[in-house]
């Protein structure tokens, strides 16, 4: 359905009281409480968003005016002639993927012995793939088209060494009206001869391609050094001044996923004090910088990272499959650190941040802590927007926001229809879509309120 001026989409089924009360609301909370409740950001305010009983269950009517929310109202408040019927589904905001490598999806499911020999021997070869154009317009048209299929929007995406595959990124996203963070990897050391670029090169190229595609539609560049083993001082210097000169760019990379990574990191900068000292040192640490996996921090430095406003990208998939260990969400979250989800495919095994949620809670649980359905649907939404300083366009049905949702089916799988039957709260009904859902949840994801897919 092409949006006209004005949409109303029929008695929405949105996912409950509860949940409509956060992503609806705007909740400026990072935190949503196991209990159901919200506590306002840095305020100390507490407001309970949490209905028990059989009335916890509403519809909604949703207006889009021109591919934005224009309104919300209860179901039958406003005319539905011209949407659809979503009924007996729950809507979403389009979900946030965090951190992810497009150029690995060719890769996705490769046998490595750690991170570091998974790296060598499956993912470099796989980039090195990517000097031919053609592989990077076709990888990404097929990444673009399945994070639609798996209800994904927006997400902050490695591209490779190699510029065009930052165009052909971007094109694909730009084709699709998607909001994406992209960026060129950075690697001037310890990679092969085929991936290697330098301090000057690196720059240049990043420069080139933020004049390309920073702000154009709902794209953003993000300045990638894919991290500190793999980028000289001097392209680390390089990076710093080029991020500091422009406050609206972002910056992503990796902190903190192995342990042998981390002796690594110590061995080539002894003059730091951490790993995270390393990107601090060179300005690399500030609001709008996304840090992959951040499994092995002590809480001093949780607590630098979220007082410089930077990010962490929960990553449960690939640390499983990688054997890395275990993010520690609830520490994370307590020292005030913003936190999204991401899949990081390939190291992740598929695109679906609904499966991602389900070791999400996994990783709590080997913590001692337990992520309540509450907290996890807001982390692949809300949640992720505001790790990417997005939320003031994105992550909620907030009026004036953009229009992209995803439509997810209760029901999708005779698991799922029998356990929705045994569910006596909308707690035990989202918990259980968190567990045991997937991609064939996902009805419809709207960009822009327009449909875009799946099929």
């Amino acid at each position: 359905m092409r949006p006209t001026p004005t949409t109303a989409m029929r008695r929405a089924g949105l996912a409950a009281a509860a949940l409509a009360a956060l992503l609806l609301a705007g909740c400026s909370s990072s935190h949503p409480s196991a209990g159901g409740s919200t506590a306002g950001h840095g305020t100390g305010q507490t407001t309970s968003i949490a209905p028990s009983g059989d009335s916890d269950l509403v519809a909604l009517d949703i207006r889009i005016d021109q591919g934005r929310i224009g309104a919300i109202a209860a179901a039958g408040a406003m005319p539905t002639d011209s949407g659809p019927d979503l009924d007996a589904s729950m809507v979403l905001p389009g979900l946030v993927d965090t951190h992810l490598h497009y150029a690995q999806a060719g890769a996705l499911g490769s046998f490595g012995r750690d991170l570091l020999d998974w790296l060598g021997g499956a993912i470099f070869p796989a980039e090195a793939s990517f000097a031919d154009p053609g592989v990077a317009e076709r990888t990404a048209a097929f990444v673009a088209d399945r994070l639609l299929a798996h209800g994904t929007t927006t997400a902050s995406v490695f591209a490779t060494v190699h510029a065009h595959s930052v165009d052909a990124f971007f094109a694909a996203a730009e084709a699709r009206g998607l909001r994406m963070l992209c960026g060129k990897v950075l690697m001037d050391r310890h990679c092969p001869d085929t991936l290697r670029d330098t301090a000057e090169s690196g720059r240049a190229d990043s420069q080139a391609l933020i004049e390309r595609w920073h702000g154009k539609g709902r794209l953003g560049y993000t300045l990638t050094p894919r991290f500190a083993p793999t980028s000289t001082r001097e392209q680390l210097q390089a990076t710093g001044e080029l991020f500091a000169s422009r406050p609206d760019l972002y910056l992503q990379t990796h902190l903190a996923e192995n342990r042998a990574e981390i002796d690594w990191v110590r061995q080539l900068f002894p003059e730091r004090s951490s790993y995270l000292d390393v990107y601090a040192h060179y300005g690399l640490l500030a609001p709008r910088t996304i840090y992959g996996h951040c499994i092995h921090l002590s809480d001093a430095e949780r607590r630098e990272m979220a007082a410089s406003g930077a990010a962490a990208a929960f990553c449960p998939t690939s640390n499983f499959f990688l054997g890395s260990g275990a993010f520690d969400y609830a520490a994370s979250t307590a020292a005030g650190l913003r936190v999204g989800l991401a899949t990081d495919v390939g190291g992740g095994t598929g695109f679906s941040l609904i499966r991602t949620l389900g070791q999400a809670y996994e990783a709590s649980q080997i913590h001692g802590t337990q992520l309540s359905a509450m907290r996890g649907w807001y982390l692949a939404t809300l949640g992720g927007a505001r790790a990417l300083y997005l939320d003031d366009h994105i992550g909620n049905f907030q009026p004036g926001h953009e229009a992209d949702f995803t439509v997810l089916d209760w029901t999708a799988t005779p698991e799922l229809a029998w356990r929705m039957d045994n569910t006596h709260s909308l707690a035990e009904r989202l918990f259980a879509l968190m567990i045991l859902g997937d991609e064939r949840c996902v009805v419809a994801t709207h960009v822009m309120g327009e449909r875009v897919g799946p099929g």
